[in-house]
C-alpha cells in the first residue's frame, strides 16, 4: 500500500502525525467495449452537441446545468476563486456512542498509520477509543474537499471512515402495509431467526458472478465448450400460508444442521453447500483477471 495523504490527528493538546492508506479496493469484473466483428476496442470522440464538431481537451470547460436546463459555464478562473481547504489536520470534534451513527452514512474507509514519532500518542488514542466504546467524529480535508468522518479501531489499527452529508441519504417514499401479524407467526419467525443464528465470516461467501466470468473466459481461451447453467425458477407470485412457510423454513434449517427431525420428504430440499474459502492463489488470479 502507498500513503495517499499525510497529516496529523489532533485531539485536545495531543497531536498524532499519521499517514493515510486506502483500506479497500474493488475487485469488480470490468469489460471493454469492442467491435463484435473483430474485437477492436471502441473509441469515443469529444463532440459538441450543438455544432457536431470534435472539441480539443484544452477547449473543454466545466458546466453546471440548472433545473430549467440552462448551462452555466465555469472557467478555471472561477474554480480558482472557490474556497479550498488544504489543512493537513484530522481534527477531533467530539467522541460519540457507536450506535448513534447510522452505518448508511459511511462512505470510504482508510487506515491510519502513525509516523515513528507518533507511535505512543497513536496507541493512547486507540486505547481511549476502545475503552470508551465510542467513535471520534472528526473533520478532514482529502483532495481539497472537506468531509466529516469518524475514527474507530479495527484489528488494533485506527480506521478513518468518511461520511456522506445528511442530505445525501435518500428517504424512502413508500410505506409497508402488512395487515395484522399474528402472534404465532411472530413466534415462528423468531424461532427461524434463532435456528439460523451464527457468527459472520466473510470468507464463507464467494463472488459467484466473478467466478463464473473467470471460468467463461478460461473456457473461451482454451477453446472449450461453455456450458450454460440452469436458470433459477421464477416465483409464481402465489400467496402462501405464512405460518406454514415459516414452519417449513425452521424444519429445513434444522435438518441442514443435523438438528431435530427431518422434514417430510415432499418438503425436503437439498442443503445448500457452503462455498469454499478462497485460497491465496485463487484471490491472486481473480485480482489479475480484473
Amino acid at each position: 500500500m502507498r500513503a495517499i495523504w499525510k497529516g496529523s490527528v489532533s485531539f485536545g493538546l495531543v497531536n498524532v502525525p499519521v499517514k493515510l492508506y486506502a483500506a479497500t479496493e474493488s475487485h469488480d469484473v470490468s469489460f471493454r467495449q469492442v467491435h463484435a466483428k473483430d474485437g477492436g476496442r471502441i473509441k469515443y470522440q469529444r463532440v459538441c452537441a450543438i455544432d457536431g464538431e470534435e472539441v480539443a481537451y484544452a477547449d473543454i470547460a466545466k458546466g453546471y446545468e440548472t433545473e430549467d436546463g440552462e448551462m452555466v459555464i465555469l472557467t478555471d478562473e472561477d474554480m480558482a476563486d472557490l474556497p479550498v481547504t488544504s489543512s493537513r489536520e484530522i481534527a477531533v470534534e467530539k467522541f460519540v456512542p457507536r450506535d448513534q451513527i447510522d452505518p448508511m452514512l459511511f462512505e470510504k474507509s482508510y487506515y491510519l498509520e502513525p509516523e515513528k514519532t507518533g507511535a505512543k500518542p497513536y496507541a493512547l488514542l486507540r486505547q481511549a477509543l476502545l475503552e470508551a466504546d465510542r467513535m471520534a467524529v472528526v473533520t478532514v480535508a482529502i483532495r481539497q474537499r472537506s468531509s466529516v468522518a469518524v475514527l474507530r479501531v479495527r484489528d488494533d489499527v485506527i480506521v478513518l471512515q468518511t461520511m456522506m452529508w445528511p442530505d445525501e441519504v435518500r428517504q424512502p417514499d413508500f410505506t409497508v402495509e402488512a395487515g395484522e401479524v399474528k402472534d404465532a407467526e411472530v413466534k415462528m419467525a423468531q424461532m427461524l431467526v434463532e435456528t439460523l443464528a451464527g457468527d459472520f465470516d466473510p470468507d464463507e461467501f464467494e463472488d459467484d458472478y466473478a467466478d463464473a466470468v473467470e471460468a467463461l473466459v478460461t473456457a473461451k481461451i482454451q477453446g472449450g465448450e461453455v456450458k450454460k447453467t440452469a436458470k433459477a425458477a421464477k416465483s409464481s407470485g402465489e400467496v402462501v400460508d405464512l405460518l406454514a412457510a415459516l414452519q417449513r423454513s425452521v424444519e429445513a434449517a434444522k435438518a441442514s444442521r443435523g438438528e431435530g427431525d427431518e422434514p417430510a420428504a415432499e418438503q425436503k430440499k437439498p442443503a445448500k453447500k457452503a462455498p469454499a474459502k478462497k485460497t491465496a492463489a485463487k484471490k491472486a488470479a481473480k485480482k489479475k483477471a480484473s
